[in-house]
């Protein structure tokens, strides 16, 4: 297979590790938080797709919105799967020029960065469910469990990537 194949199929299984890791974080936190495994993702599709921006509303119980709960979802995967092919793609560059790995390692976490300060500011209505710790954890536990797989199917990349100066 060659390389630009390879980093796309890699990207897309990093990008789906993303969107995973992420919604069983928030299944979890919810569940844990006892207000139902899709509390979290039905929030935020009613805020994306219905509007839903007044937090006094999140006093109540909300029934779930089907049609906004897939929405958010397409919407979360298809975000989850252009950082993911981005971000294999950095990576692949960075392995082939040793003399950029620096700047692109600054970019991926800059990334990180920049992802949890968008996610936070648009949910910032709903602070008080969606906790700016559980954006960090979630997106962390994504990127964490995104890069293991990249450095379980490219041997060597840790040692080339993270400890190469």
């Amino acid at each position: 297979m060659n390389e630009e194949r390879r980093t796309i199929r890699d990207g897309v299984i990093v990008g789906l590790i993303g969107y995973a890791a992420v919604a069983l974080f928030y299944s979890a936190f919810d569940f844990l938080a006892s207000r139902g495994t899709l509390y979290t993702v039905n929030l935020l599709g009613k805020a994306v797709f219905r509007g839903l921006r007044d937090p006094s509303v999140l006093m109540f119980p909300m029934d779930l919105d089907t049609g906004a709960i897939l929405r958010y979802n397409v919407l979360h995967l298809v975000v989850a799967l252009i950082i993911g092919v981005a971000a294999t793609a950095l990576i692949a560059m960075a392995d082939r020029n040793p003399s950029r790995r620096g700047i692109i390692r600054l970019l991926i976490v800059s990334g990180f960065v920049i992802t949890v300060a968008i996610v936070a500011t648009l949910t910032t209505p709903i602070r008080p469910l969606l906790p700016m710790w559980s954006i960090v954890a979630a997106n962390a536990l994504a990127m964490v469990l995104a890069g293991a797989y990249l450095v379980w199917r490219r041997p060597g990349l840790w040692n080339r990537l993270a400890l190469a100066s």
